[in-house]
């Protein structure tokens, strides 16, 4: 799942704070046989879908919550951005949104859930990184929903994330997008 030389590309950004917990995890499934299960994650299940993909691309993940700013309008604020470069199957690296210095990109603090934006995000990642396979786009209460998503037994079961994240996306919950995206 993780390759032996995992470089990790801007550990200062201020989107990092995000994505360290899921390096946690993926750690922690790695270390793991196949029979530990992690909210309905599996070591295998992470391994049969690198194995899907390109032999080099990219996986997007942009979350976003919503909140107020000081005038009391709601406001949608980035919370989640990265970016994981796979290559056979591995994960070489990852980097957050921040990474990227593209005029197309609009500043963090500026970024929307929007189509426009997605695709800014798309593209600098395929400029600066590889073709993007998959990306998804969603809110807070989604991913975390997707995240720790679990079995009947707390967690003790395998789930099929990727059916859970089909049927949020059919409901309008989130955003799948890429070249991958087309082949399901």
């Amino acid at each position: 799942m993780l390759a032996e030389e995992l470089s990790v590309i801007d550990a200062d950004s201020s989107l990092w704070n995000k994505t360290r917990p899921l390096l946690d995890i993926a750690l922690r499934l790695e270390q793991h046989d196949d029979s530990y299960v992690w909210h309905g994650w599996k070591k295998s299940q992470l391994d049969a879908f690198l194995q899907s993909l390109p032999a080099h691309c990219t996986l997007v993940v942009g979350v976003w919550e919503t909140g107020h700013d000081e005038q009391d309008r709601d406001r949608e604020q980035l919370i989640l951005g990265c970016v994981c470069e796979v290559i056979e199957a591995k994960i070489h690296t990852i980097r957050t949104f921040e990474a990227f210095s593209d005029p197309d990109l609009p500043p963090i603090q500026q970024l929307e859930p929007g189509f426009e934006h997605a695709l800014a995000i798309m593209r600098a990642a395929r400029i600066h990184v590889a073709p993007v396979a998959w990306a998804l786009f969603t809110d807070r209460t989604t991913w975390d929903e997707w995240l720790f998503a679990t079995g009947e037994d707390e967690g003790a079961e395998e789930i099929n994330k990727g059916d859970v994240l089909a049927s949020f996306a059919l409901q309008g919950r989130c955003v799948l997008l890429g070249s991958q995206a087309t082949h399901h």
